[in-house]
């Protein structure tokens, strides 16, 4: 296996969205083409803790296989050895092994840990410590080459109060929304339901800032219901966002690139609850994904430009969903979120998208690895220091 490129997939993670990764996580590795990669799992427990489980040359055959615990002898100070390594020694040539990728031929060596130091990282990781920055941060002190957002964008596509002031600052049409902490609100709850009483009204969206897969989100349709929503968004965040109802369709793009990023076809969700809550998107089964949408091709391509805008001004990298509302009233189009490390399994609404648009999953899974290591070697070039 020493010729092949050598992923680390790092998955489960400390969040509220751990079962959703290790969903991903098995859906990748089904996916896999085990004559080009082989594959180093990492799993993290909901206490993070890591556990590195064996090399993987085939997928596993059901996802129990995938969830290490201490019974395995898998968790050790160690294990992240063949990430750190790099720290010492700096791969010098990123661009074979991205070469590699793309023509199943041998990749760049990393030679110095017989053949177990890692060539890129794939992180799975859904929600905070995975998909806000932390875990991207760790990656560049190590200096390895890793799928996805950088530090900023993953930070500031997952902070939802940090992203629409972004969006607002790029001009992006969104719904209106008010924001507070855990502090402000304890201080004077009073002004801010006042406030979103008159500036948005009922219905209203509560969420926490930063967490997705529609975890702690509610819809109040009153003050009584409004103060339970905040009350319950403050269990998963010091921040709360509060949106107001919009009566829309809701519409998804998939984004992939780097500094030139292209977007799918344009998706619609019809949720089988009141909203696409966790239970409609994980549980049910109910909701059903119409790819490509029914929607006029000139709103189409205005919500893919608008993706694309939204994408490049979190300085996105990699992959991202980018979601939309479309009012049903007069047609007019709101930026809602971008979602940097998108659902990936095969009925997930990112890589549907882009097997509506032609690239397939497992390519798709090739081209993500490859713009890592694009990323990568592009930084390589900068000079930090005279």
């Amino acid at each position: 296996m020493g010729d092949k490129v050598r992923v680390g997939l790092v998955y489960g993670g400390r969040s509220g969205e751990h079962e959703v990764s290790l969903q991903t996580a098995f859906s990748v590795l089904q996916a896999f083409d085990y004559d080009k990669y082989e594959i180093q799992p990492f799993y993290i427990t909901k206490q993070g803790i890591w556990h590195a489980g064996p090399a993987l040359s085939a997928p596993p055959e059901h996802i129990g296989l995938i969830r290490y615990d201490e019974a395995d002898g898998s968790a050790s100070e160690q294990l992240l050895l063949p990430v750190f390594e790099r720290m010492a020694a700096p791969p010098k040539a990123p661009a074979a092994a991205a070469k590699a990728v793309q023509k199943a031929a041998p990749s760049a060596s990393s030679g110095g840990s017989g053949g177990k130091r890692l060539d890129v990282v794939f992180p799975l990781l859904h929600g905070t410590y995975g998909e806000d920055g932390t875990i991207q941060g760790l990656l560049e002190m190590a200096g390895i080459p890793y799928v996805g957002a950088g530090v900023l964008a993953s930070a500031v596509g997952m902070d939802k109060v940090m992203m629409k002031r972004v969006f607002a600052h790029e001009g992006l049409p969104q719904c209106v929304f008010r924001h507070f902490t855990r502090a402000q609100w304890d201080k004077d709850a009073h002004y801010f339901i006042m406030e979103i009483e008159v500036s948005l009204g009922y219905p209203c969206f509560v969420k926490p800032a930063n967490l997705g897969s529609s975890v702690g989100i509610s819809k109040a349709y009153n003050r009584e219901q409004l103060i339970q929503a905040v009350e319950y968004a403050f269990r998963y965040d010091r921040k709360v966002l509060v949106e107001e109802f919009v009566n829309a369709r809701e519409l998804e793009v998939s984004v992939l690139g780097n500094d030139e990023p292209r977007a799918s076809v344009v998706g619609e969700i019809v949720s089988s609850n009141d909203f696409y809550d966790y239970n409609a998107k994980y549980i049910d089964g109910k909701s059903v994904m119409k790819i490509p949408a029914d929607i006029p091709e000139e709103t189409a391509e205005q919500i893919r430009e608008m993706a694309l805008r939204a994408y490049q001004a979190i300085d996105g990298s990699g992959l991202a969903r980018v979601d939309f509302f479309l009012r049903k009233e007069d047609g007019r189009i709101f930026l809602n979120e971008v979602n940097t490390m998108p659902g990936f399994t095969p009925f997930s609404m990112y890589p549907l998208l882009w097997k509506e648009s032609g690239l397939p999953y497992r390519e798709l899974l090739d081209k993500l690895i490859a713009l890592a290591f694009e990323r990568h070697e592009a930084k390589q070039k900068l000079v930090y220091g005279e």
